[in-house]
């Protein structure tokens, strides 16, 4: 993925895009015939509030056969979000919890010292085939909560707030944003919203939180007089207050917060602000030490060789 400086539209005024700090533009795999385009962690290792790992999964329609399942692998030193636009996934973890995710609803999934979890697709999808698109984030848990105990909750989609005026659309998932409240309760400050616009139509990005930024999932919009086209991420400079114009119909999503008391280190599916922490989580996956899944249990996935999982260092913003 690239990580550059925002370019200057007009040249030697730099006020005709200073909302806009950095453009993260992410690089896609094929994962099991899905594209995945990680935005973050980005190569400068920048977390956007608490928010430290950021993938896109599709937009895809599997064929018959072809969906793969995400087998049993563990967590420590976070929570997972997973939003949905089409299509469905089942979750299932060590604590026993079972859940169908669905469009407009949100799962978050608090690793704590430690849980496994496994994303298949339902039977009917693995048979017949299917849509699948959403995005699936990770949200670091700031020191004193890095050992709090796993933790799993569900949000249907009518549970979450929507806020609409003319041309605009916005489910506010997680934290708080354009003066709503999600019902789902995180460990730090965080904002979190779907939003859709219609062609014209012009969505505030204000200063409440310090981190925000803007993926722009679909559609192209502009930003203080720049256009922006899909498949980007704008990280808006902190303290200033601005706006996001549909040039097309567009879907973008917000996403920001308060930086983490310090830098994380990611390794494989475990983050964490003390090394020695993440390498006995290492230790504990491969001698099998993680409590398992009650109703899946049959497979798992393997940590990473070393040297294709060294731990890296991501930072808050500067």
């Amino acid at each position: 993925m690239s990580f550059a400086p925002s370019p200057d539209p007009i040249l030697g005024d730099a006020a005709s895009c200073a909302a806009v700090e950095t453009i993260i533009v992410p690089r896609a795999h094929d994962i099991g015939g899905m594209e995945v385009a990680r935005v973050l962690p980005s190569v400068h290792g920048q977390m956007i509030g608490p928010f430290i790992f950021f993938d896109r999964m599709g937009p895809v329609r599997f064929s018959a056969a072809q969906a793969q399942d995400v087998r049993p692998h563990p967590h420590i030193g976070l929570a997972t979000v997973t939003y949905l636009f089409e299509g469905s996934m089942v979750h299932r973890d060590s604590l026993g919890s079972e859940r169908v995710i669905e469009p407009g609803a949100v799962n978050l999934m608090t690793a704590g010292r430690g849980i496994v979890h496994s994303e298949r697709h339902e039977a009917t999808v693995k048979a017949r085939g299917g849509p699948l698109f959403g995005i699936q984030s990770w949200i670091a848990l700031p020191k004193d909560k890095e050992e709090t105990a796993p933790a799993f909750l569900h949000a249907g989609g009518e549970l979450l707030p929507v806020v609409a005026h003319t041309g605009v659309t916005a489910r506010v998932i997680l934290g708080s944003a354009f003066g709503s409240v999600s019902p789902v309760q995180l460990a730090s400050p965080a904002t979190y919203a779907e939003i859709q616009l219609a062609p014209g139509a012009r969505v505030p990005v204000d200063a409440t939180h310090e981190d925000r930024a803007l993926f722009t999932l679909e559609g192209e919009v502009e930003v203080d007089g720049t256009a922006f086209p899909p498949g980007q991420m704008l990280v808006i400079r902190r303290g200033v207050a601005t706006s996001a114009r549909a040039v097309t119909a567009a879907r973008l999503m917000l996403v920001g917060g308060e930086p983490l008391d310090g830098p994380r280190f990611i390794w494989w599916n475990f983050v964490a602000s003390d090394l020695d922490r993440l390498n006995a989580a290492k230790a504990a996956w491969r001698e099998g030490r993680f409590d398992l899944i009650p109703m899946d249990h049959d497979e798992f996935i393997p940590a990473p060789d070393d040297g294709a999982g060294r731990p890296r260092p991501q930072n808050p913003r500067p």
